[in-house]
């Protein structure tokens, strides 16, 4: 009987319940797994490759990022500084030719948004070119320890308006503002501020 038994129904082989073989048989389907799911990724990133964003830069000269006024360059930027001070801004960085301004909004309880512009004030035939670059930035306000002032990677400590205890913030994108009409506004300020009625562009200017 048992060898009828053992012929119709055979044993496992002893070192095929062996502890170590049972673990050799999981680590192999682990690797099989693991190079599957890699091979799958591979073909999928090949088959899809990412759009390159400097594909859509033009270089173009019509550029909503610059203003030419009639002053010269420090008393243009001085203007610069009156305007974005006159909207909320905080003064960040100010130097003779230069500065930085930026604001802070919060759409949502949980959802912080950094909005920086700085501005470069350079001679010209007729006084000088302010060159204006906005940056978005949003980030989410996560449970952390407390305290007023917010160190955040990559751009040191940002100072907020309002009692952030057992909060930190994490950037979770940023990005330079492109839009013509953001920078119109800004100019048409300055502009006013100038004495004028209408900003003038800077491709408009010439020696």
């Amino acid at each position: 009987m048992n060898a009828m038994t053992s012929i119709f129904f055979p044993q496992t082989p002893r070192y095929k319940q062996h502890p170590y073989f049972q673990r050799l048989l999981q680590a192999s389907a682990l690797i099989l797994g693991l190079g599957l799911t890699l091979t799958l990724t591979a073909c999928k990133s090949t088959s899809a490759p990412e759009k390159r964003v400097h594909a859509n830069e033009t270089f173009t000269t019509d550029t909503p990022f610059s203003y030419a006024s009639k002053r010269p360059p420090e008393a243009a930027c001085e203007t610069g500084k009156r305007a974005l001070l006159s909207q909320g801004y905080r003064i960040s960085e100010d130097k003779t030719l230069s500065l930085n301004g930026e604001k802070i909004f919060r759409p949502e309880t949980e959802r912080v948004v950094r909005l920086g512009i700085n501005l470069v004030c350079l001679a010209s035939g007729r006084g000088a070119i302010i060159y204006a670059n906005a940056l978005e930035t949003h980030y989410e306000l996560k449970s952390s320890g407390s305290s007023a002032g917010v160190s955040v990677s990559g751009m040191g400590s940002l100072s907020l308006p309002w009692t952030m205890d057992r909060n930190t913030l994490v950037k979770i994108s940023e990005e330079t503002i492109t839009n013509a009409g953001f920078y119109q506004r800004l100019f048409d300020l300055i502009e006013s501020l100038e004495g004028g009625k209408k900003a003038t562009p800077a491709a408009d200017d010439a020696p």
